[in-house]
């Protein structure tokens, strides 16, 4: 009985190692255009200065868009949100224009970035952002003139991009 066992556990285990794994092909970034909506607020991103983000979905071909690099963290980060993705890709304010124009096609993979955290620069929906680069060079100096600290995607902390942003009424819309 004990023999017959551990043959059924063993042609078992070799068919499990058999068996082809399906292999996810990572999608290429695609290029920014006017018809890209923010995934949270549903506003065309080219209408927002600052980096944008993209995430890939697996099975989905085409992106989820993001106003804000710090909103595509927090989509990873939420429990909520869909774990599928298979691939996020940044702007490269390395090979950005400007700041107003951070490009259409300057995509960096997320897990390669170097990412500015806690800078005085906000976003382009005016909350803090993570600015993504795709050289550690030029994280450093961005950060040199700008405040804050250079991490890794994993390193950004789940509370600078999740914690609420409070954002103050300018004069003009209290009256």
């Amino acid at each position: 009985m004990m023999k017959k066992l551990f043959v059924v556990v063993g042609v078992t285990l070799l068919l499990a190692a058999c068996q082809e794994k399906e292999e996810v092909i990572k999608p290429v970034a695609m290029e920014l255009n006017a018809e890209a909506a923010g995934f949270y607020c549903q506003m065309t991103v080219l209408d927002h200065e600052g980096p944008k983000a993209q995430i890939h979905l697996a099975g989905s071909p085409f992106p989820l868009w993001f106003s804000q690099v710090r909103d595509a963290v927090a989509f990873t980060r939420l429990p909520e949100e869909s774990k599928d993705y298979v691939a996020i890709y940044v702007n490269d304010m390395d090979n950005a224009e400007s700041w107003e124009q951070p490009g259409n096609n300057n995509w960096v993979d997320a897990d390669a970035a170097f990412f500015v955290i806690e800078s005085t620069q906000n976003g382009g929906m005016g909350a803090p952002e993570a600015i993504p680069f795709g050289t550690q060079a030029g994280a450093e100096k961005f950060s040199s003139e700008n405040g804050g600290q250079v991490v890794k995607l994993a390193e950004i902390p789940d509370e600078y991009v999740l914690k609420p942003v409070e954002f103050e009424l300018s004069d003009a819309s209290s009256n």
